[in-house]
């Protein structure tokens, strides 16, 4: 049994819509992988004590690590759209703890056929299982939807563990004609993203309101635009007349992000709203894409800068029934440590995102083993993580 203490935090996000500051809690306590203990270290210098290792947050932010719910893997940690080696590990330097595959399109010569289909996205989803690049969790084996699935086929994903699909960059001659697919997907408990907007890469297409809505998946992928945006009419309709989950993105349209987010807030629909980056297609690589994101987001809205965190976080956990997300007892323990970054006019980490300022990011912890304790991504952070005892071998190479 091995457990890691957090300690000393002067603010801690939950992760939750409903109280994203954790008020009077400064100490995180968790035991092989999983959160046992929040709250006061006082009341909690027996677990500390008896900790393998604690980490010093020095008055800085502990928050859930980042979910980024559209990122696209294919197998190992390698874009082959992007030819980068080892994105993912990077990433984690970026505060994203664990991703969402929706769909391994980037695989060169991606098959069409059933069998093909079924094939890469069970290899995706059982390669991942066992493989963390950088310490990771990589939900993968998202199934494209074709029309060459039947019914039967998604009763076979179903019995191998399959969970997730996408829509958008099958053989369809017109969208609509995915009903089908979209709906066996849904009745065989697997979670259905949808492409939104122009289309995004060669071989797919566009998707419009009318088509999310006869599809009517469980998220409305990027409604933001994946490149290219949805208009302003399409994207209320969308919000008015379907339950769909909103997934803002940062290789989307900003001006699109901010006004979705803001009508949200203003119509009580932010439990709906989900961020991740879509990359590495529309913008390549991007280790800071969703931590961009949440700061851009928090700076050109009114919404608490902790509540945006929320979004890219526990609502990602919830809309996908992920372990991680929160900051809470039984709960994964996917931890970011972070402050205003060197030279900022902010304060600490809810300041600077307030600002738009990135973070920076001085302790990753993934399933409660510390994975860096200085990000090589972002600006140093103003305060600095100590761990006792040191750990050599990130405190030697500064990352």
């Amino acid at each position: 049994m091995t457990t890691l203490a957090v300690t000393g935090a002067g603010t801690v996000f939950s992760g939750d819509l409903d109280a994203p500051v954790l008020d009077g809690v400064d100490t995180v306590v968790a035991t092989d992988g999983t959160i046992t203990a929040v709250g006061r270290r006082t009341d909690l210098e027996a677990e500390v004590a008896a900790a393998d290792q604690v980490l010093d947050a020095d008055g800085a932010t502990v928050a859930p690590g980042l979910i980024d719910s559209h990122c696209h893997v294919v197998l190992g940690d390698y874009t082959p759209r992007q030819k980068t080696v080892d994105f993912l590990a990077s990433y984690v330097h970026g505060g994203i703890t664990s991703v969402v595959s929706p769909g391994e399109i980037h695989a060169p010569g991606r098959p069409h056929d059933a069998i093909g289909v079924k094939a890469l996205a069970i290899a995706a989803r059982s390669c991942f299982r066992d493989f963390h690049p950088g310490g990771m969790t990589v939900h993968a084996g998202a199934v494209v939807l074709e029309p060459s699935l039947k019914e039967k086929d998604f009763a076979d994903l179903q019995e191998a563990g399959v969970n997730l699909a996408k829509f958008g960059f099958g053989l369809y001659e017109d969208p609509a004609d995915g009903v089908d697919q979209v709906r066996w997907a849904r009745e065989h408990g697997i979670r259905v993203m949808c492409h939104s907007g122009g289309a995004s890469i060669p071989g797919s297409k566009p998707i419009t309101p009318d088509h999310l809505l006869a599809l009517a998946p469980d998220i409305c992928g990027h409604v933001n635009g994946g490149p290219t945006s949805l208009d302003a009419a399409g994207v209320d309709r969308i919000m008015d007349e379907t339950s769909m989950a909103l997934q803002l993105v940062q290789a989307g349209n900003l001006r699109s992000a901010v006004r979705i987010l803001e009508r949200a807030a203003g119509t009580g629909a932010l439990a709906r709203v989900v961020i991740g980056s879509d990359t590495p297609t529309g913008t390549g690589v991007m280790p800071l894409g969703v931590i961009k994101t949440v700061a851009e987001l928090a700076s050109w809205t009114d919404v608490d800068p902790a509540v945006v965190w929320a979004l890219a976080t526990g609502n990602n956990a919830r809309t996908w029934d992920l372990p991680a997300g929160l900051i809470q007892e039984g709960r994964a323990a996917d931890l970011v440590v972070m402050d205003a970054p060197w030279g900022s006019q902010a304060d600490d980490a809810l300041g600077a995102l307030r600002i738009g300022d990135i973070p920076g990011i001085s302790a990753v912890v993934t399933r409660g083993e510390v994975r860096a304790l200085r990000s090589r991504n972002t600006p140093a952070a103003a305060r600095s993580t100590t761990a006792r005892p040191a750990i050599a071998h990130l405190a030697s190479t500064g990352h």
